[in-house]
């Protein structure tokens, strides 16, 4: 030992504590070098005796008749398949219970707001341009109510079912400034020309005797002829 220490002091520069040190700490590594190696081959031994055995087992098959086929194997697999296919198609998936869809020109502002997006404001607007326009001819007119998405309008009618057909028409030849000022599609100054039209050349026929007062179009009468009675 004392030419171990004399070695470590005179080549490493160990002092004798050190030195002592480093004595002891070297079998230690050595041993942990070696349990990993010394398992290893304990496990390839015992993998050997087990393949030993079943390479037996398989040479006494083969000797006494016995050949793998595939078919086994497939047999198997497809008597598996059935079972998870028959299970499967014994389970129901649990039925979800869903709203009753009432008409949406029966709906009022507070169960409008079962809708995700129509809170009690939008609601409000909804109902009450409904009620004002006398009906509606296309679930697209839902459009024209300020703050209403084509995302909301497509879940509005997820909820509720939607009858075209315009219930209140606007007797346009009866019907005085603020009667026809009321509806969406004609302003006050509108209503005030149609009134005065009238008074000066007799009732209006059709929607077609709009066009000959020059402010209007095609397009706007079109869009308000649903509405008129004559």
């Amino acid at each position: 030992m004392a030419k171990i220490y004399f070695f470590l002091k005179s080549y490493f520069g160990f002092s004798k504590r050190e030195s002592r040190g480093f004595v002891l700490v070297v079998p230690a590594l050595i041993l942990l070098y070696i349990i990993p190696l010394g398992y290893g081959w304990l496990v390839r031994k015992k993998n050997e005796k087990h393949y030993s055995a079943y390479s037996q087992k398989i040479d006494s098959l083969v000797l006494a008749g016995w050949k793998p086929s595939q078919n086994n194997y497939q047999s198997q697999s497809l008597g598996h398949k059935s079972d998870t296919v028959k299970r499967a198609s014994t389970y129901q998936k649990p039925k979800i219970p869903q709203f009753n869809k009432m008409s949406f020109s029966e709906a009022d502002s507070i169960v409008l707001q079962i809708v995700p997006g129509i809170g009690q404001t939008m609601a409000g607007r909804v109902v009450k341009f409904r009620d004002n326009i006398g009906g509606l001819h296309s679930k697209d007119q839902l459009l024209e109510v300020y703050g209403m998405t084509p995302e909301v309008l497509e879940r509005v009618f997820d909820y509720f079912d939607f009858e075209p057909g315009v219930k209140n028409k606007i007797p346009i030849n009866q019907a005085d400034v603020n009667t026809l000022a009321k509806h969406p599609y004609i302003n006050y100054g509108s209503a005030k020309v149609i009134v005065a039209f009238r008074e000066q050349h007799g009732p209006y026929q059709s929607s077609d005797d709009l066009l000959k007062i020059k402010i209007f179009n095609a397009e706007w009468v079109d869009r308000l002829k649903p509405y008129l009675e004559f």
